[in-house]
């Protein structure tokens, strides 16, 4: 782990905040993200200031000397702008107190060792000074270097008191360790603050559904996003958040039969698509393909035990589980079609690989047929090295032969040939059901590989069987 150097703070903002402080004699410090990244070698380029006083006066003059406009939240108490590149925000300096019932402090303004005090965690409360007798000075009144040197995330005061304030920063805790470890360094909250979790795990009932969304969203975006969610339940937190994945949890035997722990396997499909993938609602789908599994768990014993319509059943629980975190609707659809259809192309694998059955998955995959077989491939995790040689080879199969009906079918945006109106125009009869009728014989019989997907085909095939309808031309 490196030391405090001068090149943390050779970027102009900063020698200018410090002429503003100095003129308008107040102190002024970069804290939390900017300086703990600046040691772990993370180049960003939102930084954050704290003054001993106006944050938004303290702005509005910096706005002045750098010919920048500002914008200001009076109700935060906040201003922020942009220079050369970086997102500036000023903030005074604050002690805030909570009620019990809600995670939005009473603040007042503070010193700087008030507002050191009111950060979640060590790494994140640590300043440099910009006064120009100390500029540069590190200010770290818990340790937080080296806590980050050690990998540790600890909160500064007392955790019960900090994580009942705000039970967000439970969230943010986990997010941090997630975020911030790396093979080479790795980051683990400290059992005090484990402990405290377990404790105040039901205080998470007091934030806003958005806020939960949000901390889960950047959970998943981090290099190994599964280790959030080991971290969640070990912590106590899943069943308040995820209830449906905490029910993956845990292998029932009989007759001396068991099947695999699907909350650990459905850990490791995420972390395979994030290796692939930087699409957040892929990893959600990955996330959540299996959570269909409790609901539908059978023992067979024949066959010992079954998942049998998991996927329905799990593509069923997606829209409730968005609507619960208030995330996006298009994006709910997306993931419930990944869930719905991701036994369809191992599905395949074991069967004989038919154009019929690649064009039907085609037209049900749409557009999103890649991040489809980005998620199967993902779902391969048998240790058997043998069956997983198989199974790959034989997906290898499906992939290419995706290709080829695609080129030649064109079904991914699938169009029908025959529409409403010209079956109107030909048989002159009014909207009515044999139209929808006349559609789907088509669709079907080009599914098939029965006639092409042309115009010319598809009309002489409607043609043909109009008549099994009652339809006659006019």
């Amino acid at each position: 782990m490196s030391t405090i150097t001068a090149q943390f703070l050779d970027r102009p903002i900063f020698r200018i905040v410090s002429e503003v402080a100095a003129e308008r004699g107040v102190r002024a410090f970069v804290i939390g993200g900017f300086v703990r990244d600046c040691f772990l070698g993370r180049p960003r380029a939102d930084i954050d200031i704290v003054v001993e006083g106006s944050g938004i006066d303290f702005a509005k003059a910096v706005g002045q000397k750098t010919k920048q406009h500002v914008s200001y939240f009076k109700n935060f108490g906040t201003a922020m702008l942009h220079f050369r590149g970086d997102e500036v925000e000023f903030v005074g300096a604050r002690k805030e107190s909570y009620r019990r019932e809600s995670r939005k402090p009473i603040v007042e303004n503070g010193t700087l060792e008030d507002d050191q005090q009111r950060r979640d965690f060590t790494i994140n409360a640590m300043a440099f000074s910009l006064q120009p007798e100390d500029f540069g000075a590190l200010v770290d009144p818990f340790g937080g270097i080296r806590d980050l040197n050690d990998g540790i995330i600890r909160t500064p005061l007392d955790p019960d008191t900090t994580y009942s304030d705000d039970p967000l920063r439970m969230l943010r805790a986990v997010r941090f360790a997630t975020k911030l470890s790396t093979p080479e360094h790795p980051f683990r909250i400290v059992p005090e603050s484990m402990e405290s979790m377990r404790r105040m795990a039901d205080r998470l009932s007091i934030l806003s559904c958005e806020r939960i969304a949000e901390e889960l969203n950047k959970m998943l975006a981090a290099d190994d996003p599964a280790m959030a969610f080991r971290l969640m339940d070990e912590a106590g937190l899943l069943g308040h958040v995820l209830p449906e994945l905490l029910a993956l949890k845990g292998v029932e035997t009989v007759d001396g039969r068991g099947h695999k722990d699907n909350f650990a396997h459905s850990l490791a499909v995420l972390d395979n698509v994030a290796r692939t993938s930087d699409k957040l609602y892929l990893r959600w789908a990955a996330l959540l393909h299996d959570i269909g599994k409790p609901a539908s768990k059978r023992y067979d014993p024949a066959v010992g035990w079954t998942f049998h319509g998991h996927e329905v059943v799990g593509a069923r629980m997606v829209p409730k589980i968005f609507d619960r975190l208030r995330l996006p609707l298009d994006e709910m659809k997306y993931v419930q079609k990944l869930v719905r259809l991701h036994l369809r192309p191992i599905a395949l694998v074991d069967d004989e690989v038919t154009d019929s059955a690649v064009r039907r998955l085609l037209f049900d995959a749409g557009d999103d047929i890649d991040d489809l077989m980005l998620l199967c491939n993902a779902d391969i995790t048998s240790k058997n090295e043998a069956k997983v040689a198989r199974i790959r080879a034989n997906f290898e199969l499906v992939a290419r032969k995706l290709v080829e009906v695609e080129a030649k079918d064109a079904i991914r945006n699938f169009k029908n040939p025959i529409d409403g109106e010209y079956v109107m125009q030909v048989y002159g009869v009014p909207p009515c059901k044999q139209i929808g009728q006349i559609k789907e014989m088509v669709k079907e019989a080009i599914l098939d590989g029965i006639i092409g997907n042309n115009f010319e085909e598809a009309d002489a095939f409607m043609r043909q069987h109009a008549s099994e309808l009652g339809l006659h031309e006019v």
